[in-house]
């Protein structure tokens, strides 16, 4: 089997972990530039809903649950087009755990030792003085697998995420090229796709927005919410009047994340000035609200009609699979999960291949190219005279694979005498028949 064509289009693929409610870190590390690039022209788009991975970290299966239907609704919302992209559910794929296994088999331990989620869940035990694996799960070991699986299924060019996250593309890189070099070219090694200004966001407390760290912003939070949640963003104790700092400001960067250039260089010149935090909570406020309000009657709508979005994810899932699929029978092939019988097909068609008459193109010492023709057994059919070009030779070697015993003619100035004409002919035509 030929590999997956890996040109065109470009592939983009994200997905966000069904743990939690979306946040405004997911929107502006993920799901705003991942909308964006579905709708520029020459690009296919993959979204996915990993819940696989929500296995890992979550035991509440009503919390997964709410929270696939909350993370589809806010794609939808922020305007994503289910005609454009596939917008799938991770477990609607079963190709994808199949496809990790196969990963798992050419990944080093070493290489997942070094993974960042499970050296902090070491390090933590480490400093607690108890087992260095305790309360590791081998699902939480293997976590950069199934992620590499995600985006090698669909041969992913370009994968939006933070730059906490830049790490499992590499490894995804490692695992494509580690099967390539055992069975052959059918990954393409991806890259990550980062927006530097807000690849990671802070959250309420400074440190970066996550679900883990309780300090989200959830991304569809009422005006009224996200105006007390902005109350709370840690701020310093300089008063009014006195110039601020914005390295190292939540609020700054969180502003950064939604405003236009201009409008950072105004907030950034009213720290300088000694703008009241109060004042700009609320010029933050109104930043985010201008973006976010206009989506939120779709969001709500989705949230209350659920059975419409479970009827685009199953929608999703059924063009998922048309690509995984058939792509998944390649691999199986090329690891050797084939019919027994496929073994003797291949060396039929071996054999009768090598029956063939070959061609041969070469060089002598007079500094002019030949080409020759030769049976199974080596006995030359046909012999060229000497040509000045090899691009000549291979002109007319051509000529003859394709147009077979009539191309004689139009090539005797080249040729020797013919000594078994009729042995010649044959050959040229099975050549052609081949080549047909």
């Amino acid at each position: 089997m030929s590999p997956t064509p890996v040109s065109t289009p470009i592939r983009f693929l994200t997905g966000i972990t069904t743990s939690g409610t979306p946040h405004l870190g997911n929107y502006v590390g993920s799901i705003r530039p991942s909308v964006r690039a579905s709708l520029t022209d020459g690009v296919q788009s993959f979204y996915f809903l990993a819940d696989y991975h929500a296995l890992i970290k979550i035991d509440e299966p009503a919390r997964i649950q709410r929270s696939t239907l909350e993370i589809a609704a806010s794609w939808l919302a922020a305007g994503l087009d289910p005609e454009r992209v596939v917008f799938y559910r991770q477990s609607d794929v079963p190709e994808i755990p199949e496809l990790t296994w196969f990963l798992t088999c050419v990944t080093g331990k070493g290489v997942l030792n070094r993974a960042h989620a499970y050296k902090a869940s070491v390090d933590k035990n480490n400093a607690c003085g108890v087992d260095p694996d305790s309360d590791v799960t081998a699902g939480l070991f293997m976590y950069p697998v199934l992620m590499g699986a995600d985006i090698l299924m669909f041969n992913a060019h370009h994968v939006p995420v933070g730059r906490d996250q830049i790490q499992h593309i590499e490894m995804a890189r490692d695992m494509a090229n580690s099967f390539n070099h055992r069975y052959g070219a059918h990954f393409v090694p991806p890259q990550a796709a980062i927006e530097e200004s807000v690849a990671t966001l802070p959250g309420l407390d400074g440190r970066k927005m996550s679900k883990s760290y309780d300090n989200t912003i959830p991304l569809f939070s009422s005006r009224e919410q996200l105006k007390k949640l902005i109350a709370g963003i840690k701020t310093d104790s300089r008063a009014p009047g006195e110039p601020k700092d914005t390295e190292g400001s939540a609020l700054f960067q969180i502003y950064q994340a939604f405003a236009t250039a201009e409008e950072t260089l105004a907030l950034r010149q009213a720290y300088a000035n000694g703008v009241s935090w109060g004042d700009a909570k609320q010029l933050l406020l109104e930043r985010i609200d201008q973006e976010i309000a206009p989506m939120r009657a779709r969001y709500q709508h989705l949230m209350e009609h659920p059975e419409e979005v479970e009827a685009l994810l199953l929608a999703g899932g059924k063009k998922a699979r048309a690509i995984a699929t058939p792509f998944m029978q390649q691999l199986r092939h090329a690891v050797g999960l084939r019919a027994l019988s496929a073994g003797v097909v291949q060396a039929q068609v071996k054999a009768a291949k090598s029956s063939l008459p070959a061609f041969k193109q070469y060089r002598e010492k007079d500094g002019k190219f030949y080409f020759k023709l030769a049976d199974a057994r080596g006995v030359v059919l046909l012999q060229s005279l000497g040509l000045e070009s090899p691009q000549l030779a291979g002109k007319s070697i051509g000529l003859l694979q394709k147009e077979g015993a009539s191309a004689l003619e139009a090539l005797s100035a080249q040729l020797e005498p013919l000594l078994d004409r009729d042995a010649l002919v044959a050959a040229l035509e099975a050549l052609k028949a081949e080549a047909a």
